[in-house]
């Protein structure tokens, strides 16, 4: 109070406005606003000076209501002060509002000076406001500054920052290219930098240094990120010897663009001398110094750094925290425990932050709480929802990630390359067919850039789908193939009963030099397994460790013993079991209990079974097959045995399930299932079927109908079969000419199998079945897998 009045004294003994401004002036500038609020009060004569500077002096202070106000309240403006106002309101970003009193202004009759209209193209220079600055631009051309230098280096800045690079370039040539103006030079240098272009950035660099262009702290910082953007280490060292020389080698943003070029090229020794020769603790170094360390595989480093930052009390900001939270992917630092620091320092609403969380906590499979993340975030952006679907596309949450893409859509954000490519891979794990089609042409509408991701889960999800002619449609279209691409084929040809086709796209790859990888194997051994092609298979399964250096795992082994039990090489594949250099999971086990099971070799049978009773002891498949040998061998006792330990263990085989997809709905099918709608229409169409492919010369095979029947019982047993209704429902349902597409979560039976063949026959269609070991396609009595699944 007692200052106060020493203001007011002060205030009144100043006898003209003149003085009475200069005290105004003085208080505003050493940020005593208050004060000069004081003194503006008391001040019986107020001139536009005096307006101005408290204008100005609440802006300088952050206090934009008030400038707003003080705006108002003055009773007569001029352009200065519009001036004035609009520069403030620039100076803080508030583009909205810049252009609003800009459009006020001229409706006012007044003209914006070059000062003015510089200030509103920076704003567009800093926010990307590029349609904005053209309309700037118009403005400047109708109203006489096309010739102004200030205004026309402004609006260099803005075209090169907003990646209009050629219209800057046409600016910076109608220009005289004066050394003085070195804002100008920045400009485009910056420019070629911020859009990519580094080799041009260089170039451009050089013709700066030979035509003398002041270079200083604005210029460095411009060319090491054209450096770090095409890696070149070498000239960034060169630029380095430049800036010393210069005397601008303790300039803390210079030093931060040198910290962050060696990090980006991967000079982590050179970036940590320059981040230890700093004076300041600039957290922006330390950042760059941290994502360097993270992309190059360092992240135990990143986070020495990290807990050095929060040991000097720095100030971690919304860009420390996802790169170290990248670091807990990989297990370096404990998740929940960044996660509290994110809280108690306050950025937990930061959308960076929050971004980094939701894909930290989705890429360890935590979904929950990725879930928890992203349900508390306010605004989610198209990364965000992307890190969520994603996250449950990779994580198996198939589902989840079609359900979640769909919301993503409701809601109005438009999906990018990654989150298609992810649905598109759940679409393929749950072979929903059309779902994935819809999406194929909706990215094609959005107008997006395709990816070599994309094109690559296009490939597979047609591939998986059982659509090999749209697998190739899309195979043949690439510019750009990967070992993906090719796998994807391989696979999918392997997995739809072409074998053989599926050798010969390896050797189309091989012929391209693109090297197969270890999933390429898994494919290719898997082609060999389901096409009898034993020696085949030899060879590659050789070729692996041999000539690619490529470790076999369990899933090549499962497919060489799956190969040499369906070729009834027992011993063989025995031998290579006890060859192994892996232990043996449950794959492999499977793989031997399946090839005992169709040769009957009961003892080895038994040792592949408790193998898996002990590493899946709640999987119902061990005990199915080897009770289902058991009664195939009359061994009725041992049977019940199985059984009656299966019950005891409260074990329960996967009931088998039969769906079809017709107009986007999904219609599943259990065995002897009523509950569909239409079953009345069901069971007409089966007895009808059943009757003709009968005439045809179908037998019902009573290996595969409960034991404790008698023999009508078992035929109606089978006949009900899932399978067998989701083929009735798609002849009555589907449109004439379009193949049947059945899916199965169990292998099919083979009762089901021959019946299917007789009705592609008969009926004249085309079926296609996948289970979970490849597709069948039924077409004129014959199927695809030829009889070897």
């Amino acid at each position: 109070m007692q200052f106060a009045r020493s203001v007011q004294s002060i205030a009144n003994s100043c006898q003209t406005l003149f003085h009475s401004n200069q005290f105004l002036k003085e208080l505003s500038n050493s940020g005593q606003i208050e004060e000069a609020r004081i003194v503006f009060d008391s001040m019986p004569k107020r001139d536009e000076y005096t307006w101005n500077t408290m204008i100005a002096a609440y802006f300088d202070s952050g206090r934009l209501v008030e400038a707003r106000k003080a705006f108002d309240d003055m009773p007569c403006k001029s352009s200065i002060t519009w001036s004035c106002l609009i520069s403030g309101y620039c100076r803080h970003g508030y583009g909205y509002e810049v252009f609003n009193l800009f459009q006020q202004m001229r409706l006012e009759g007044q003209n914006p000076s070059q000062y003015t209209l510089a200030s509103i193209l920076r704003v567009c220079s800093m926010l990307g406001l590029i349609q904005s600055g053209e309309l700037i631009h118009g403005y400047v051309l109708k109203s006489g500054f096309e010739s102004n230098v200030y205004v026309l280096t402004s609006l260099v800045d803005v075209y090169a920052k907003c990646k209009r690079i050629s219209e800057a370039e046409y600016l910076f040539k109608f220009l005289p290219n004066s050394r003085e103006n070195h804002i100008l030079w920045t400009s485009m240098l910056s420019g070629y930098a911020h859009n990519g272009d580094g080799h041009k950035a260089i170039e451009f660099f050089h013709d700066m240094h030979r035509e003398g262009v002041e270079l200083n702290h604005f210029t460095f910082p411009s060319i090491l990120t054209a450096c770090s953007v095409v890696s070149s280490q070498c000239f960034g060292e060169q630029v380095h010897g430049c800036i010393v020389r210069s005397g601008f080698g303790t300039n803390v943003y210079v030093q931060s663009a040198l910290v962050n070029m060696y990090a980006k090229c991967g000079d982590l020794n050179s970036a940590k001398d320059v981040l230890e020769t700093m004076e300041v603790d600039d957290v922006v170094s330390w950042n760059s110094m941290i994502v360097g360390c993270v992309r190059h595989g360092f992240e135990d480093e990143a986070v020495v750094l990290f807990k050095k930052m929060h040991a000097r009390n720095m100030k971690i900001d919304d860009y420390t925290f996802p790169s170290v939270l990248n670091c807990c992917i990989r297990g370096s630092i404990n998740a929940k425990s960044v996660h509290c620091l994110v809280i108690k320092s306050g950025f937990e609403n930061y959308q960076l932050v929050s971004n980094a969380l939701v894909d930290m906590y989705a890429k360890i499979g935590d979904l929950n709480c990725a879930y928890a993340v992203f349900s508390h975030m306010q605004g989610k952006d198209v990364v965000t929802w992307t890190s969520l679907v994603t996250g449950y596309a990779h994580n198996g949450s198939h589902e989840e990630s079609l359900k979640m893409f769909c919301d993503m859509r409701i809601v109005g954000i438009k999906p990018d390359q990654f989150v298609v490519a992810s649905v598109l891979s759940a679409c393929a794990e749950l072979t929903v067919l059309e779902f994935g089609k819809q999406l194929h042409s909706d990215f094609i509408k959005s107008g997006l850039r395709s990816s070599l991701s994309v094109e690559n889960s296009l490939v597979t999800m047609y591939a998986k789908c059982g659509c090999l002619d749209d697998a190739n449609c899309i195979f043949d279209s690439m510019q750009t193939r990967d070992v993906v691409t090719w796998t994807a084929l391989i696979v999918g040809y392997a997995q739809n009963g072409k074998g053989r086709d599926s050798l010969m796209f390896y050797n189309a790859m091989i012929s391209s030099e693109i090297k197969p990888d270890f999933i390429t194997f898994i494919g290719l051994l898997f082609a060999c397994s389901h096409a009898g092609l034993v020696n085949y298979g030899r060879i590659y399964f050789q070729q692996m460790h041999k000539v690619y250096g490529i470790k076999p795992g369990p899933s090549h082994y499962a497919c060489m013993i799956d190969l040499y039990g369906r070729s009834g090489m027992l011993n063989e594949a025995k031998e290579l079991l006890n060859q192994m250099d892996v232990k043996p999971d449950a794959t492999v086990w499977k793989a031997l209990l399946a090839a005992c099971r169709v040769h009957g070799d009961i003892e080895l049978g038994w040792m592949a079974a408790q193998n898996l009773f002990e590493l899946e002891p709640m999987n119902a498949m061990p005990y199915v097959l080897l009770s289902n040998m058991y009664s195939a061998a009359q061994k009725w006792d041992d049977a019940a045995k199985i059984r009656k330990l299966m019950k005891s263990k409260g074990i329960v085989k996967e009931p088998g399930c039969s769906w079809i997809e017709l107009n986007s709905r999904i219609h599943i099918f259990l065995s002897e299932d009523r509950g569909h709608p239409r079953t009345v229409e069901i069971y007409a169409k089966i007895d009808e079927i059943i009757t003709r492919i009968k005439e045809a010369g179908y037998v019902p095979d009573m290996n595969f109908a409960l034991h404790d029947m008698d023999r009508e019982g078992k035929e109606i047993g089978l006949a009900y079969h899932s399978e067998k209704l989701a083929v009735a429902f798609g002849l009555i349902a589907s449109p004439s000419g379009v193949p049947i597409r059945i899916f199965k979560n169990i292998r099919a039976c083979g009762d089901c199998h021959t019946a299917i063949k007789y009705i592609s026959r008969v009926f004249l269609c085309h079926i296609i079945l996948r289970d979970p070991n490849c597709f069948h396609h039924f077409k004129e009595g014959e199927c695809s897998c030829g009889d070897y699944w």
